[in-house]
């Protein structure tokens, strides 16, 4: 389908003016360190000798205009959604009819997440793939993420999932898939929970909705989800420490990440390990130059805004009773993640679940660890709801 027109689009290229830049050296090389009172691992933090590397590295190494010439070689738009401007890469695939597929992050990742699957996902004759296997990726940032500007108040991922839905009409789409990882499980969950007309199939990589349990109705958990509930408890009560000082006191933590760009840094690294390779003494499981491009994107348009979802953390977008989510729906799991993978049970007391992929060759950012496994999962899983 071609896109109609848009007269509320208007044409983007990302460029950092050169003051921007020189300030982040400075501050970088200005910076002040702490003490290290525990030892060199990632139990309590970023390990001092690794921030010495990350800033060694962004400053001697790191080049932000290669990145910006890596972006700018795509169709990007900024649409007025509603109201809201959305920064949107748009890559029409080849094939007849390529489906439209919307590829949505979260916090602390990007769209640059997907910077390398993009032309992989468009284009797979490129890749010695077959052309009828390609999609159209629109890959939108969150409002307050990357260059999309930061909305007038905290969104719930409801309401994300709303401008979502209207962004696929402004595009001309009747028909399109979705997939999303960390915030964009919950705002693509919403998605197909709310607005279900013209989506064809979604595919997450967390739960996305808390189905109701023992209680109005719905039936208790089994054993394997009561023995799944405890593990993932134990889990997050070493990881979510970030989540409540985000979801309670975003502002107080961002005078610090908006002065000193190596505690945004350290703070993102330190997700970027825990949640790809946790208990190891390796680095995280992502080159060091595609970690500080993420971080930069955070850098340069600051750090508030990205952390007012998790002010709706309490919610924790509760399923109704009685209702399920009738679009088709697959499952991305990661065995080293923030969170146990739940068992298939618990997902279809939720969703259609068409597919439950439990893989230990990922953590919580397949694009960034493993593009290849991530590009075959959505393949694999879009393949049926092509043409149909």
């Amino acid at each position: 389908m071609t896109p109609p027109d848009r007269p509320a689009a208007r044409p983007f290229a990302v460029h950092v003016p050169d003051e921007v830049l020189a300030d982040l050296a400075d501050r970088l090389r200005r910076a002040r360190l702490p003490n290290e009172q525990a030892g060199p691992d990632w139990a309590t933090g970023t390990p001092l000798s690794y921030a010495r590397r990350l800033r060694d590295y962004w400053l001697d190494r790191f080049d932000w205009r290669l990145w910006e010439e890596r972006i700018n070689r795509f169709d990007q738009q900024i649409i007025d959604v509603d109201g809201h401007d959305i920064h949107v890469i748009i890559e029409r695939g080849s094939g007849t009819t390529p489906l439209p597929l919307l590829l949505t992050s979260g916090w602390p990742g990007s769209f640059l997440e997907f910077i390398d699957v993009i032309d992989r996902l468009a284009h797979p004759e490129r890749w010695g793939g077959d052309a009828e296997d390609g999609f159209t990726v629109v890959l939108p940032s969150l409002p307050g993420y990357g260059f999309s500007p930061a909305p007038a108040a905290p969104m719930r991922p409801e309401d994300i999932a709303a401008l979502w839905s209207r962004l696929s009409e402004l595009l001309g789409y009747d028909r399109y898939g979705a997939y999303g990882s960390d915030w964009g499980s919950l705002v693509t969950a919403s998605l197909a929970l709310r607005h279900p007309e013209r989506l064809a199939a979604i595919l997450i990589t967390s739960a996305g909705l808390m189905p109701a349990v023992g209680a109005n109705g719905a039936a208790p958990p089994t054993p394997e989800e009561q023995a799944w509930m405890a593990a993932a408890e134990r889990r997050l009560r070493a990881e979510s420490g970030y989540q409540v000082v985000q979801g309670t006191k975003p502002q107080s933590l961002s005078y610090g990440h908006t002065d000193s760009p190596l505690a945004l840094a350290c703070w993102i690294a330190e997700k970027f390990h825990g949640w790809t390779t946790p208990g190891s003494l390796d680095d995280p499981a992502i080159p060091m130059d595609a970690l500080l491009a993420n971080v930069m994107l955070y850098w340069i348009n600051g750090s508030l805004a990205p952390m007012w979802l998790y002010l709706f953390l309490g919610d924790f977008m509760p399923q109704p009773v009685g209702t399920r989510v009738s679009t088709p729906a697959g499952f991305l799991l990661a065995a080293q993640d923030l969170s146990v993978p739940p068992p298939r049970s618990w997902l279809e007391r939720t969703f259609d679940v068409a597919r439950f992929t439990v893989s230990s060759e990922i953590g919580h950012f397949p694009g960034y660890e493993n593009p290849d496994v991530l590009i075959g999962e959505i393949r694999a899983f879009f393949k049926p709801f092509r043409g149909q």
